[in-house]
C-alpha cells in the first residue's frame, strides 16, 4: 500500500513542474486564473505535506494499513481536484485562444477597414482637390465671362454710337439734298440732285467746251455764275459746317481718244470750274479760303460714260461735269453701316 501511495505522489509530483511554469504568467492572469493558481498551489502544498506524513508513520516500513488507506484515500481527493483543476484552467486557456483567435479575425478586418478608410479618404482628397479645381477653373472663365462681357457692352454701345452718327449724317444728307433742290427750283436753274447721293450732272445743254478744249464756253461761264453761289451757299451754311468735308467736281470725256489725253483733257476741264468759282464769283477772303478748303478738282477720263438705251455711249451727255459733296467721315461710316447691316 505504501507503494502505491509512493506512485500516486511521484504522478503528482509529476505536475509540479506545470505549477511552476503556470506560475510564470502570473502578470497575465485575472482574478480567476490567480484563485485558481493558488488553490492548484494550496493541493501541491496538501499534497507534499500527506506526503512527509506517510513517510513519518512509517519509518520501519511498518505496514499500517488503515493509516495508509486513509491516506491514499485523501491523495486521491487531491488528485480529482487536482485533475478538475487543470481540466477547467486547459478549458479557460482553450477559450481564451479561441478568443485570441476571434479577436485576431476582428483586428483582420479593423485592419482591411482601415485601409478601406484611408482609400477612401484619399478618393475624397483626390476629389476635394478635383473639386477646388474645378471650382478655380469656374471663376477664371466667370472672370473671363465678365471681361468679354464688358468689352461687348462696349462694343454695342461703340455701335450704337455708330449707329447714331450713321443716323445722323443721313438725316443731314437727305436735308442737303431738300435744300438744294428748293434753292435751284427758287432760282430756277434746271439742275437736280441725285435724291440718294445728292450728285448734280451738268451736261452741255448748260456748261459746254470746245471740242479737246478745257475753256469754258461763255453760255456755261454765264450758267455757273448763277448756279455756283446757290450751291455754295446751301453748303456753306453754318449748320452745315460740321457735317459737308468736301465738295468735289468732277470732269468727264466722251469714249473717243486715248485715256490719258482724255484723263488730262477732264482734269483740265474740272480746274478750270474751280478756277471760275475762285476768280470770277468775287467771294472774300473767307468765302476763298473755305472753297479752297474744300474743293477737289479731280478728271475720270472716258471711265464712266453715259450709255443710251440700247447701250451705246451717248457721247454728248458723257461730256460733262458732276458737283459732288462728301459728308465728313462718310466713308467710314459707310463700312460702318456694311458691317451693321450684316449684323442684323
Amino acid at each position: 500500500m505504501v507503494k502505491k501511495l509512493l506512485a500516486v505522489i511521484a504522478a503528482v509530483a509529476i505536475l509540479l513542474p506545470c505549477s511552476c511554469a503556470f506560475a510564470q504568467n502570473l502578470d497575465d492572469m485575472d482574478n480567476n486564473q490567480l484563485q485558481e493558481y493558488l488553490e492548484r498551489l494550496e493541493i501541491i502544498r496538501q499534497i507534499r505535506q500527506l506526503e512527509n506524513e506517510i513517510a513519518n508513520s512509517n519509518p520501519q516500513g511498518e505496514n499500517r494499513a488503515d493509516g495508509n488507506e486513509e491516506a491514499a484515500s485523501a491523495l486521491q481527493a487531491l488528485q480529482e481536484k487536482y485533475d478538475q483543476l487543470l481540466a477547467k484552467t486547459e478549458e479557460r486557456e482553450m477559450a481564451l485562444a479561441a478568443r485570441e483567435m476571434e479577436l485576431g479575425d476582428i483586428q483582420a478586418q479593423l485592419i482591411q477597414k482601415e485601409n478601406a478608410l484611408y482609400i477612401a479618404q484619399n478618393a475624397l482628397e483626390t476629389k476635394e482637390e478635383e473639386q477646388a479645381l474645378l471650382q478655380l477653373q469656374l471663376a477664371e472663365q466667370a472672370d473671363r465671362l465678365a471681361a468679354m462681357q464688358t468689352v461687348l457692352e462696349n462694343q454695342k454701345a461703340e455701335m450704337l454710337a455708330y449707329q447714331q452718327r450713321i443716323d445722323a449724317m443721313i438725316d443731314v444728307r437727305t436735308k442737303i439734298i431738300q435744300d438744294l433742290s428748293q434753292a435751284l427750283k427758287t432760282a430756277g436753274i434746271n439742275v437736280h440732285p441725285d435724291e440718294t447721293t445728292g450728285d448734280i450732272v451738268v451736261t452741255g445743254n448748260y456748261l459746254s467746251f470746245d471740242s479737246n478744249s478745257s475753256t469754258i464756253r461763255e453760255e456755261g461761264r454765264t450758267w455757273l455764275a448763277r448756279f455756283l453761289p446757290v450751291y455754295l451757299d446751301v453748303l456753306m451754311r453754318p449748320e452745315y459746317a460740321d457735317y459737308v468735308g468736301e465738295i468735289i467736281i468732277e470732269g468727264h470725256t466722251d469714249d473717243q481718244g486715248e485715256y490719258m489725253t482724255n484723263l488730262k483733257l477732264s482734269q483740265d476741264r474740272a480746274l478750270s470750274v474751280m478756277e471760275f468759282c475762285l476768280t470770277e464769283l468775287n467771294l472774300n477772303s473767307q468765302q476763298a479760303a473755305q472753297v479752297q478748303e474744300m474743293f477737289t478738282a479731280r478728271g475720270r477720263s472716258f471711265s464712266d460714260p453715259i450709255r443710251n438705251a440700247d447701250g451705246s455711249v451717248d457721247r454728248d451727255a458723257s461730256r460733262r461735269v458732276e458737283f459732288k459733296f462728301r459728308l465728313k467721315d462718310a466713308e467710314m461710316i459707310q463700312e460702318m453701316n456694311e458691317i451693321l447691316s450684316t449684323l442684323e
